[in-house]
């Protein structure tokens, strides 16, 4: 394949010279062989190779694309009836597979599969071969592989009645194919790995063509949509319902243990999981917000064609089959893109269901401890099944709701806080880090979270944290603390994330055990550390959290939570040292000395270690090598959230936002309202500071997207030659005032002499006596009146959204590796970086 690849360029008598396209002799050669794999493919034609066609002899690139979609659109018309046929369907699949990113890589190149070619008719009118009615290249092949991927005895099960009947590939109704049972289908067809491998292959094929994506720059707009994406997903695919069910249930029905027969993965190759990899991430690059039109308007012919096809689906006799639509008004209302409309439509609880325990049995997959070592298969798809839950939870709010409903969560919960400790130390996995962060601050915005937390927590999952006995509430607040004081610095742009978390679910934890209570304290510490406060414009907003979550807790949960104000009145002197913190010049600069002696960011020594769980590893950095996609910065805390109130019939109320961030008035109604003075925060979305260490800085226009290595810069340099600031008495003194300490300075008032006369008085030592009382005390009339509770909840904006696509896509580059689709090639949304 390697000689003829250059049969198209130089060094060969066809140098330079374009081929006609009617030379089948020549051109079938490069699909005639029986015996090649894509990842013979990938070795046979170099890159170099490729882009040489592409410079010297662009005519003859353009005709293999087409012959190779010509041969593809052939063999979806034929079904594939013979063996040679299925053959060079896979070849042509392998080749445009191979080219594609060499195509989009080249701006000159890109609009060319969207250009018209004579003789290509419009849904099936192949008679007029004017200019309107051909159909660019791209929806030729995309429609094609859209009919092979549900073609009889190549990607799905015949329904032959008979040796001689014939199915007709035109009037098949592939919703009477789909892959899997599960949501909107009672079948589950017999396994075939050898329909498995073709569907992987027809998948890699079309998420190389969704990742034309790649090769443009980072950019708020989000009106401009994928065009591949956006036509796979219109009517003018008639097979998008049962492609879109079919890879949804092929997902969650996985079970990469199956019969549990140990090291059963080393005896035989799962097919099935290649196809569950390609398909979970067809899912989450297809299903994309709508922030603009799409390029071509939907004819309303093929919108009835749809409708009358969901019709005929709702009443088969089987009656479980495809039914979770609402068909009469599918396509009036809700989303052009048909798998984001018909995952937001996705209604009954059995369904729901089988997403959430398919979810949880995949995602704990990689947690699961056996006696015999490696006896297990491990997935590496965790990352892409939370982006798809991610979106679940977006696209269909109902399903979040259904989520938080049991005490299910938790089987999402505990794996997310598994993969954030474990990454924790691990710089190549920052974008891990987050997407965990981010779905537990969302899932944080719901009452129903906290309630939850609240079971106790026994599974006991090997982690790296001390050993504890208590509820997941107690586990998040353990492994928050790990990640904080033992992750990598480039964290810390999640600090703000994590403690508004715990801010969220606080007012409905009910009992904290010691160890949390000792965590939380440990981090007030560190944070109220004068060096600290100082040494960045936005530290004290984390105290500001803090106080709010133990406000939080003091005044609704004050009865089950006695280690908690046992380790406050321990700790009271931090509390003390934070009313009358100092704020003249010369204790500012003392403490800005005390910081260069200081290595750590945060003091590692008084978090009270203990031993950690049985069975776990140690987090550990990335082996050196280890390659990485570049992120751009998440938004400030205030950007990523809005404040809601809960009344008293527990519905929550919006808090309207103030004019500026940065007036007086708003500062006062954060005091007033016992909220994180986070006004400024903001502001650190405007800089444009750039440091020659840093691997990536993506900029576009006037928006400015940040590296998260650019992102920790910013905030661990105060004083960068270029960007300085110094902090003032009149700054101290501007949130010094408005720390909520009214509530705790009440609490040690009351208790303090209590809990010294009765030490004195029986004579006490042991701190069990001491809870003891403190479990019976009680501080009803003596606090002050308790404030409104205030939940910040996830909004989605521009900069996440940027943020998402580009982890996205960074996981879906790195992850296929075999064959390596995108590797070398001028990717231009994110940078790859090597460790």
């Amino acid at each position: 394949m390697a000689l003829r690849m250059r049969g198209v360029t130089s060094g060969d008598a066809h140098a330079h010279i374009p081929v006609e396209a009617t030379d089948d002799a020549f051109w079938d050669q490069f699909w005639a062989d029986t015996t090649t794999t894509v990842q013979d493919v990938f070795a046979l034609v170099p890159a170099a190779e490729i882009r040489a066609v592409r410079e010297e002899s662009p005519s003859n690139l353009a005709t293999l694309c087409y012959k190779a979609v010509e041969k593809l659109v052939q063999g979806a018309e034929s079904g594939c009836p013979s063996e040679k046929e299925k053959q060079m369907v896979l070849n042509c699949t392998r080749i445009l597979t191979r080219i594609l990113p060499y195509i989009f890589e080249d701006q000159d190149w890109r609009g060319f599969f969207w250009s018209t070619v004579p003789g290509a008719g419009r849904a099936g009118t192949d008679e007029l071969e004017d200019d309107e009615s051909a159909r660019p290249l791209a929806e030729s092949l995309l429609l094609a592989v859209a009919d092979l991927l549900f073609c009889p005895d190549f990607t799905v099960h015949s329904h032959k009645r008979g040796p001689d009947s014939v199915e007709d590939m035109q009037s098949i109704d592939s919703c009477e194919y789909i892959w899997e049972a599960g949501v909107g289908f009672a079948q589950s067809p017999p396994l075939n790995y050898i329909h498995d491998l073709n569907r992987t292959e027809l998948l890699r094929l079309l998420l190389t063509c969704f990742s034309e994506a790649m090769y443009l720059p980072p950019s708020s707009d989000n009106s401009v949509l994928n065009p591949w994406v956006t036509f796979f997903c219109s009517t003018e695919n008639r097979h998008a319902l049962p492609l879109f069910t079919s890879l949804l249930n092929v997902v969650f029905a996985y079970d990469p243990v199956g019969y549990g027969i140990p090291y059963n993965h080393l005896l035989f190759s799962d097919y099935r999981e290649q196809l569950v990899e390609q398909a979970v991430q067809m899912l989450i690059v297809t299903l994309e917000h709508e922030g603009g039109m799409a390029r071509r308007p939907v004819s309303p012919s093929s919108i009835e064609e749809q409708e009358v096809r969901s019709d005929i689906r709702g009443r088969q006799s089987d009656g479980d089959n495809a039914h979770f639509f609402i068909t009469s008004s599918l396509f009036s209302t809700g989303p052009d893109n048909l798998f984001v409309n018909y995952l937001s439509r996705i209604h009954r609880e059995e369904d729901y269901d089988f997403i959430l325990k398919g979810l949880a049995r995949l995602l704990t997959n990689p947690l699961t401890q056996t006696y015999l070592p490696n006896s297990t298969k491990k997935i590496q798809f965790h990352q892409e099944l939370l982006v798809l839950f991610w979106k679940l939870c977006d696209f269909n709010k109902k399903f979040l709701f259904f989520v938080l409903k049991s005490s299910d969560v938790l089987d999402i919960l505990v794996p997310i806080l598994f993969y954030l400790n474990d990454a924790r130390a691990d710089q190549s996995r920052v974008g891990l880090m987050h997407i965990g962060v981010f779905i537990l601050l969302l899932l944080s915005g719901e009452r129903n979270f906290g309630v939850r937390l609240n079971k106790p927590y026994s599974v006991h999952v090997p982690m790296d944290i001390p050993v504890f006995t208590g509820t997941h509430a107690d586990l998040l607040i353990v492994v928050f603390h790990k990640i904080i004081t033992c992750g990598h610095q480039r964290l810390q742009p999640l600090y703000d994330c994590l403690l508004t978390i715990i801010v969220n679910v606080s007012p409905y934890l009910k009992s904290l055990s010691m160890v949390a209570a000792n965590k939380l304290l440990h981090l007030l510490e560190a944070f109220s550390t004068s060096w600290f406060l100082f040494s960045a414009s936005q530290n004290h907003h984390l105290i500001f959290f803090l106080l709010e979550a133990f406000n939080n807790i003091i005044q609704y949960q004050f009865d089950g939570n006695c280690n908690l104000v046992y380790a406050i009145i321990r700790k009271r002197n931090v509390f003390h040292q934070l009313a009358n913190l100092p704020s003249d010049p010369s204790s500012i600069q003392k403490a800005l000395q005390r910081k260069k002696k200081s290595p750590d960011v945060i003091s590692r020594t008084s978090s009270q270690e203990t031993v950690s769980m049985e069975g776990s590893h140690p987090a550990v950095p990335a082996e050196p090598g280890t390659l990485k996609a570049s992120l751009v910065a998440i938004p400030g805390i205030e950007k990523l959230t809005e404040k809601s109130q809960v009344s008293e019939d527990g519905t929550m109320v919006s808090v309207p936002k103030m004019d500026s961030p940065h007036q007086p008035h708003a500062a006062d109604q954060s005091a007033i309202t016992g909220t994180s003075d986070t006004e400024s925060n903001s502001g650190r979305d405007n800089e444009t500071t750039f440091d020659d260490k840093s691997l990536s800085v993506s900029i576009t226009r006037q928006d400015v997207f940040y590296t998260e290595a650019e992102m920790e810069r910013r905030r661990l340099s105060s004083a960068s030659s270029i960007s300085y600031w110094a902090p003032t008495p009149e700054w101290v003194l501007s949130w010094k005032c408005k720390l909520p300490l009214q509530t705790i300075m009440r609490l040690l008032q009351v208790l303090v002499p209590q809990v010294e006369k009765i030490c004195i008085d029986k004579g006490l030592t042991d701190e069990s006596e001491i809870l003891k009382f403190l479990q019976h005390g009680t501080l009803v009339g003596l606090l002050p009146v308790p404030h409104p509770i205030l939940i910040r909840k996830y909004q989605a904006n521009a900069g996440t959204a940027m943020w998402f696509r580009t982890y996205m896509w960074g996981v879906v580059y790195l992850r296929n590796v075999d064959p390596p689709i995108w590797y070398d090639t001028d990717v231009r949304l994110f940078e790859i970086q090597r460790m």
